[in-house]
């Protein structure tokens, strides 16, 4: 009996190992593949800075080590973030075998629009956040000080932004995982909205640096998605429940 108890744990074992390798070997070959490009890629990043310097003014390095190091931290960052979608995959085909036909055609299309829109908050605060916000602190400097920020703290600052924005739009997915999932209601959620907007402003203090801009910046796209994601949580609301002919189970994990 105890055989019987050990054979699944070691086959989940197993099939959890293959999708962590296929994993890290997509990170592995997408860095290979920028590594080369690693100092282009992290003049693209620190590009929306450099725009707002004063004449006269550039990034630094106080570590000896960091010109080399920071664009390579970063190409193994991007090449994360390149590789969410097949990582998600992996996820998803791990936990396939055990879930609904009607939960499976949930799951793709929500695989699909969280990393969407995943990119699409980091694309956001790429191309609106990053040059509103490093102009605004640009203009507010005091008079005598020079602005010269070293490479490696401008890399953590933006990859926490990235973050921040990357995650604050994945609001409309858990809205609907909860409203599927029977947790809340859209009607509930368009009660509580006051609350919402409230928390939004609480979660961007958190989520950004202590700033007020990036936190506003990041607050009320939030709202906007909260929005977004109860007009869309109403069409499954009730589609939780199998019907009959769907309630059985996979049979093996599928092949990528």
């Amino acid at each position: 009996m105890a055989v019987e108890e050990t054979q699944p744990l070691i086959s989940h074992l197993i099939e959890l190992r293959k999708r962590l390798l296929n994993s890290i070997i997509s990170v592995l070959v997408i860095f290979i593949a920028l590594v080369f490009f690693a100092n282009d890629i992290y003049q693209l990043v620190s590009a929306p800075l450099i725009k707002q310097l004063p004449a006269g003014a550039s990034m630094i390095a106080t570590d000896v080590a960091s010109p080399f190091f920071t664009p390579i931290k970063l190409t193994m960052i991007v090449s994360v973030f390149v590789s969410a979608p097949v990582i998600l995959y992996q996820v998803w085909a791990f936990i396939a075998p055990a879930l609904y036909k009607h939960e499976r055609r949930l799951m793709m299309p929500l695989l699909f629009s969280s990393s969407l829109l995943f990119y699409l908050g980091m694309a956001f605060a790429y191309f609106i956040v990053f040059p509103l916000a490093f102009g605004f602190f640009a203009k507010t400097a005091p008079v005598g000080v020079l602005i010269a920020t070293d490479i490696n703290n401008y890399l953590d600052f933006v990859m926490a932004l990235f973050m921040a924005f990357g995650v604050a739009f994945e609001v409309p997915v858990a809205i609907i995982l909860l409203c599927w999932s029977g947790v809340t209601t859209p009607e509930d959620l368009r009660k509580k909205r006051p609350y919402v907007l409230v928390g939004a402003f609480v979660v961007g203090m958190l989520l950004t640096p202590p700033d007020v801009f990036s936190q506003t910046l990041l607050a009320i796209p939030m709202y906007l998605l909260f929005e977004v994601g109860v007009f869309c949580a109403r069409f499954y609301v009730g589609k939780r429940r199998p019907q009959p002919e769907e309630e059985d189970e996979g049979d093996e994990h599928p092949v990528p």
